[in-house]
């Protein structure tokens, strides 16, 4: 038992990139990116989300308010929130915007920390510990 705690505590790694390219056409792959991001940032991991592709649409203003992963479940705005209590920093790639007549000034919910270009993903892919994609 003592060596499973000691696999949490004894972690070395230290930033995680979660690369989102999942939206609104996937409900059910779209809570769990910031769920995990939330738990690992309250472990003191660094944790960056990164959007792209049809992810972008999750920072859209309404969008991540009107669906939930499943069912009667809990709204995708409220895990959008609960990572963001925690740590985590959300980024959204600037080149995928027009593709979804998304503008970056206007449309955009308040919790987006950056709008970032691809060279940003790839200094993060880089300096990261380990990546994960949805």
């Amino acid at each position: 038992m003592a060596d499973n705690m000691d696999h949490y505590l004894d972690n070395d790694e230290k930033t995680v990139v979660i690369l989102m390219t999942s939206g609104p056409s996937t409900p059910h792959r779209c809570a769990t990116p910031f769920y995990l991001g939330a738990i690992m940032a309250s472990m003191d991991v660094e944790v960056h989300v990164f959007f792209t592709m049809e992810g972008v649409r999750l920072m859209q203003r309404g969008v991540a308010e009107s669906f939930a992963a499943m069912e009667g479940g809990k709204k995708i705005i409220d895990f959008i929130r609960d990572a963001k209590r925690a740590g985590v920093t959300l980024h959204v790639c600037q080149p995928a915007l027009p593709g979804y007549k998304i503008d970056e000034d206007n449309d955009l919910i308040d919790e987006v920390d950056e709008v970032s270009r691809a060279s940003v993903l790839a200094d993060l892919v880089l300096r990261s510990d380990n990546v994960i994609t949805f």
